[in-house]
């Protein structure tokens, strides 16, 4: 069973390419595309515990280049209509973040909302910097937290 997921932590880093493998992954994870980034982190960290704070920063600026991306989407979809405006749910929505504005973009860490939360940051036009900065702190935090939390919990399995 050890062997198994050795193996699979070892494809999911793919240590071959390193860094930038997880940056792609991070970036696209951070799109509206499903995909989890956690994973290649946790896997090139377990490999190479010497890459924990490369990966840790090069995974958060992915995420947050795609977060900017999603902002960017939403800012051009505020010309198209939105066929729920009417709706009660929608305009609490709207209120809440309205209220919060950039800071919002903190929360574009959390799986399912997240990602679209930065779209919507864009749609409702809030400043693109300070979403970036806000998208950025989060994203570094959920990293941090995840990657050195699984190291914590699991420090012997792929011992080398």
């Amino acid at each position: 069973m050890e062997a198994w997921i050795h193996h699979l932590i070892e494809l999911l880093a793919l240590p071959q390419f390193g860094l930038s493998t997880v940056f792609v992954v991070s970036f696209i994870s951070a799109t509206l595309l499903p995909l989890g980034s956690e994973p290649v982190v946790f896997g090139l960290v377990k490999l190479n515990p010497d890459m924990f704070w490369p990966a840790i920063l090069v995974a958060t600026a992915g995420n947050t280049l795609g977060g900017a991306l999603d902002w960017w989407l939403g800012f051009g979809a505020h010309r198209v209509v939105d066929k729920y405006s009417h709706s009660s749910h929608h305009g609490r929505a709207v209120r809440w973040l309205e209220k919060l504005g950039p800071k919002a973009c903190l929360l574009a860490w959390l799986p399912i909302v997240g990602d679209p939360l930065c779209a919507v940051a864009g749609w409702l036009k809030f400043p693109f910097w300070p979403c970036v900065a806000y998208m950025a702190v989060g994203k570094f935090a959920r990293y941090f937290l995840m990657t050195g939390s699984l190291i914590w919990a699991f420090p012997g399995i792929f011992a080398s």
